[in-house]
């Protein structure tokens, strides 16, 4: 066994250059995560929107909006300034048109993306991924408590409310039809409710059932469909697998969801038992190429991967059988093949440039 003596000595020579620029990119991600939390301090008590509708503000003129302690305020302005997210000029502070786009514009904007910073992670949640490593068994959705589901709703809801009508649904063949007509639409994994009351909105009509096996998005879900006064989509908690064997489902949907689940491999069949001869399944799911090499490509890689470690794949080992296909591990291939595995004979791949999705039309 080498000693720690001769470790030392063997230790290769630093490069004082590159462990400067090292050294910065280290710090840069801690950087990101102080960031991180003055964004979601500045969504949460409202100080980005304030400062959109009073600007140009100074922290005196934001925190009389707002009610809150000048001091504090004062702070949250300079940090948010040093990052670059707003703009600071002889005292008083203004946001540019993009940042109130990213920041503020929820309804509007494409872009806002607010919805991804939840304000880090919980002291529970990190102990139960600390513990994953040990085990091999991750923590369920649930577990990782309402701001998952809430964040994740707020996250993709600018894209859906855009283009899922209107873009998504009208790009696959004969959908749109059978929706005017009244299709029973199944939405698996669906989350806090979005692209189901999307639906049920736009088609009257249509009969939408939402499930999911997270009792905390299953009762915001419950809550979106009230508030709309959608008499037309219900939700119940369930599991993929218990999804009935009606074979009179026209549309089911499977969106971000089935690399998080342990046996995206049994949903498949059971959503194939579930649908009509003629029925559609369209599954959303992250881009990836399924080669480490290539994906590299996309700057945002490390994000994704750190999704993955700390909610996705731990969703999907989150039963001692799970598959862990985790964020990046339903690419095109690994669908196509899971699919066909499941009873599926068609399958054609969309690009509704989302920035971070791939779109899979499967059909019986």
């Amino acid at each position: 066994m080498t000693s720690a003596a001769t470790r030392t000595a063997e230790r290769r020579e630093v490069d004082p250059d590159r462990l400067k620029q090292f050294s910065f990119q280290v710090w840069t991600y801690k950087k990101g995560e102080m960031v991180s939390a003055l964004l979601h301090i500045g969504d949460q008590l409202g100080l980005f929107a304030a400062l959109a509708a009073a600007q140009p503000a100074t922290s005196h003129d934001l925190a009389a909006a707002t009610e809150l302690s000048e001091r504090l305020v004062r702070e949250w302005l300079y940090g948010v300034a040093a990052g670059g997210l707003v703009e600071h000029h002889d005292g008083a502070f203004t946001m540019s048109p993009e940042a109130e786009a990213l920041l503020v514009d929820e309804e509007g904007s494409l872009h806002f993306a607010m919805g991804a910073f939840r304000g880090g992670l919980g002291d529970d949640a990190l102990e139960l991924i600390l513990e994953s490593f040990r085990t091999g068994i991750g923590m369920t959705y649930e577990q990782q408590g309402p701001r998952a589901a809430a964040g994740l709703a707020r996250t993709t809801g600018p894209f859906s409310r855009q283009n899922l009508t209107s873009v998504i649904l009208s790009g696959l063949d004969s959908v749109t039809a059978k929706l005017e007509r009244g299709a029973k639409v199944l939405d698996v994994g669906c989350g806090a409710g979005v692209s189901a009351c999307l639906i049920a909105q736009e088609w009257p009509n249509a009969e939408v059932v939402g499930l999911d096996p997270s009792g905390t998005a299953v009762r915001q879900a419950q809550e979106r469909a009230q508030s709309h006064g959608l008499a037309n989509a219900t939700f119940v908690e369930a599991a993929a697998a218990e999804v009935p064997a009606t074979g009179d489902v026209d549309l089911a949907l499977a969106f971000d969801c089935l690399h998080d689940m342990p046996r995206p491999d049994v949903a498949l069949r059971a959503i194939r038992a579930a649908l009509d001869g003629d029925g559609t399944l369209l599954i959303k799911d992250i881009r990836s190429k399924g080669d480490f090499e290539l994906d590299r490509r996309n700057p945002m890689l490390a994000m994704f991967y750190g999704f993955s470690v700390t909610s996705c794949l731990q969703s999907a080992l989150s039963e001692p059988d799970g598959m862990g296909l985790g964020t990046l591990g339903l690419h095109p291939q690994v669908a196509r093949e899971m699919t066909t595995a499941a009873g599926f004979t068609r399958f054609a791949e969309h690009d509704f440039n989302d920035a971070a999705n791939l779109y899979y039309e499967v059909r019986p």
